[in-house]
């Protein structure tokens, strides 16, 4: 979750000389399953796709994170003007020390990923449904993870033996 001090009047402090915050709101936004699959129910569209976003798509998104959605309108606006840099990098963070190794060799998926999708991911690999709230880009790391674990390890190709064979001889000085 992100949550972000939103100044929606401030004043001049002679004693410091310096402008202080004279009211505010801390703003909360979560990025998450949840967030995703409003957004895309109100835009019908994949929001996972490469597919450049309007402005007004933009900022929808992030009136659909908020986790408190009866705050005053003047709070969002102030919040867009001042804070929009920080969203994205909290949309775009993995928020996990997780990494998966991928296969170089596989071609890149063509599949369009939709809310739906991911929830049946989640559902097939038995995650339960609680995690939609987590970070999506962590729950996409999950998914990830449990699709590595399950996934049949790979057998050497016949040249990969032979190579390994071959090294293996070199290394001992023998003839096999």
């Amino acid at each position: 979750m992100l949550e972000i001090d939103v100044v929606l009047e401030d004043g001049f402090d002679e004693t410091q000389n310096k402008f202080v915050a004279l009211r505010s709101v801390a703003v909360q936004l979560e990025h998450s399953l949840v967030s995703l699959s409003k957004w895309e129910s109100l835009w019908e569209t994949p929001f996972l796709s490469s597919k450049e976003k309007t402005q007004k798509q933009t900022l929808s998104y992030v009136e659909i994170m908020l986790v408190d959605p009866n705050l005053p309108p003047e709070v969002f606006r102030k919040l867009i003007e001042n804070h929009l840099e920080e969203v994205k990098e909290y949309v775009a963070a993995s928020m996990t020390a997780t990494t998966v190794p991928s296969d170089p060799n596989a071609p890149p998926s063509r599949e369009t990923v939709t809310a739906e999708l991911i929830y049946y991911w989640m559902i097939s690999m038995n995650i339960p449904v609680e995690f939609e709230n987590w970070h999506l880009n962590r729950l996409m790391t999950l998914i990830r993870v449990v699709n590595h674990k399950n996934s049949p390890k790979r057998k050497m190709t016949a040249k990969e033996r032979r190579d390994l064979n071959k090294s293996r001889q070199a290394k001992y000085n023998t003839k096999g």
